[in-house]
């Protein structure tokens, strides 16, 4: 038994044990989701995505990579206009489909032609991949200035400095995150509002939305506070970290039904923005 022992210790200690992906499934907490409903209002065809307009909108949500009944769902609840885009699969779509500094721009300028409205209060948003899109426009400053709110679900993520995970603490990529630590300095200091979550999924391939997070804190000079309430939509939220108009969230569970619990948790999340 001891050289069993010693050979397995052997194997790991020599990197030989490989990482398995996170499970897809999970069956110990209640994953409820939300029914698709069709609130009432006006809808319109734009060149990128759709728009939703319930009866006085006191401003504008556009997110990313929701489908286009959820936003709309999420929107009505809190009195806002939609505009949901989902363009494809990977963050790598979205942050290319607005490289171009006028896209977004021109996006809204479209959506306040087709609505005969101004929309004087902007929250932008995406989920998993299509926070590659936020990532995009806020990088371009008269997006940055046009925008009020920023929200970003599970979707924060960035490369390994060596192409893999480390031992203990990973070496990641900080430059693509920088614009998320800019936003989160104007956020503490009350300039804008940003709300972050992530969840325990571990990719593998690329940093996970956990490091990313105890990346930004760090870079804030902020420290998460380990929390232990139920979330909206069945989720555990096991920390906390707050700071001015600044917010971030972590979540228990590192399986998909996890990942989809904070999607249909965008009604709320929308809510603690305003």
């Amino acid at each position: 038994m001891v050289g069993l022992l010693a050979v397995l210790f052997a194997d790991f200690a020599c990197g030989q044990m490989k990482q398995n992906p996170s499970p897809m499934v999970e069956h110990r907490r209640a994953h409820p989701r939300l029914a698709e409903s069709k609130p009432s209002g006006e809808r319109f065809v734009l060149s990128v995505g759709s728009l939703f307009v319930p009866p006085h909108p006191r401003g504008l949500l556009v997110f990313f990579h929701g489908g286009k009944w959820l936003p709309e769902a999420a929107a009505a609840r809190n009195r806002m206009a939609a505009i949901s885009v989902q363009i494809g699969a990977g963050s790598g779509v979205y942050s290319a489909a607005f490289q171009d500094i006028a896209r977004f721009a021109q996006l809204l300028e479209e959506a306040e032609s087709k609505a005969g409205r101004k929309f004087r209060r902007i929250t932008i948003g995406g989920w998993s991949a299509g926070c590659g899109a936020l990532r995009s426009i806020l990088r371009h400053r008269p997006a940055y200035e046009r925008i009020d709110a920023v929200l970003c679900i599970d979707g924060m993520h960035t490369g390994y400095v060596d192409g893999a995970p480390g031992p203990l603490e990973s070496r990641i990529d900080g430059a693509p995150l920088a614009v998320w630590r800019d936003l989160g300095r104007d956020a503490i200091a009350r300039r804008k509002r940003f709300l972050v979550t992530h969840s325990e999924i571990f990719p593998g391939t690329f940093a996970s939305t956990t490091e990313t997070a105890d990346w930004l804190l760090s870079e804030l000079g902020l420290k998460a506070r380990p929390v232990l309430r139920w979330g909206p939509m069945g989720t555990q939220q096991t920390s906390s970290s707050k700071a001015g108009k600044f917010e971030l969230r972590g979540y228990a569970g590192n399986s998909a039904p996890d990942h989809v619990d904070q999607l249909h948790s965008l009604a709320d999340y929308i809510r603690a923005l305003w």
